[in-house]
């Protein structure tokens, strides 16, 4: 070794000014839905709302998180800054089942005429997507709890041309139980003022795309098994009673915001009954 060499003569941070430049995150709106990884946790779900200077994510199993806004997010494996998302274009207002919103300074008195469905949970989906319509049309959407006792319903209620039902059942397929039950009730004395229609899913629930819920296909369910508890059973969520059912039923509710997220044979139905309700006089 040369007998001029200083190994600590030199300075360790001579160079540390030449560090590359700090690269630039991309940012991404945080729109509903989107899937995104939050770095530091490892939680990994959708977007399901934005609120001030948070987001909150959804993981596949149905918790929920807010992070802060900003960077430390993945998407699809890349780092990303999330940024709150634009608004809306400016344009007439739309309802969730995409009408043009009317401008109103009271609601309307309830029509005498009625829309009926078969149980709670076609009540809520009915109301979160056409719930500002029936509102502006002054329609009440009152539950069945089933269609067994339809007909009692229909006697009791004696619709006219002034006041007519109509009503959503579940599974109207040709030689149904709920099929034989429509057609008592139209060849009866008020059949031309009550009008029964039906879309042909097991239950209201299937009338959500599998898109909005993020799966390819609803599950198949064996016969022997009750339809909600193989559906729940499928995507790996509790099922021992009731409450877990309505837990369940919550978490597709809540992934329904405007009719496109509702299959086009259920829209047709429930328009049809709106348009049958509410003709005038």
């Amino acid at each position: 070794m040369r007998d001029d060499y200083d190994r600590y003569g030199g300075d360790v941070l001579a160079d540390f000014k030449r560090r590359g430049k700090p690269v630039e995150l991309p940012t991404v709106e945080a729109e509903f839905d989107l899937v995104v990884e939050e770095v530091a946790s490892d939680f990994c779900g959708s977007v399901t709302r934005v609120e001030g200077r948070t987001v909150e994510l959804e993981d596949r199993h149905g918790t929920r998180r807010v992070f802060p806004l900003g960077p430390g997010f993945l998407l699809e494996g890349r780092p990303v800054q999330l940024v709150h998302p634009k608004a809306a274009p400016s344009g007439p207002k739309r309802t969730a089942s995409g009408s043009i919103a009317a401008a109103q300074e009271r609601a309307r008195v309830a029509r005498p005429s009625r829309i009926y469905v078969e149980g709670r949970h076609d009540a809520e989906l009915v109301e979160k997507v056409w719930g500002d319509d029936l509102r502006a049309e002054g329609v009440v959407v009152e539950y069945l709890e089933g269609v067994d006792d339809l007909e009692a319903i229909v006697r009791e209620f004696a619709p006219s041309r002034e006041r007519r039902i109509g009503v959503l059942v579940d599974h109207l397929v040709k030689g149904s139980k709920e099929s034989r039950i429509a057609e008592a009730v139209a060849r009866g004395p008020f059949g031309a003022h009550v009008l029964v229609v039906g879309h042909p899913f097991v239950d209201i629930w299937q009338g959500v795309t599998p898109k909005a819920l993020g799966i390819r296909a609803w599950p198949t369910v064996p016969r022997s098994i009750e339809w909600k508890h193989g559906i729940c059973e499928a995507f790996g969520w509790p099922h021992a009673d009731q409450a877990d059912i309505a837990r369940a039923w919550k978490r597709i509710l809540s992934r329904v915001n405007t009719y496109t997220d509702l299959e086009p044979v259920l829209l047709g139905r429930v328009e049809h009954l709106i348009d049958f309700v509410t003709e005038p006089q």
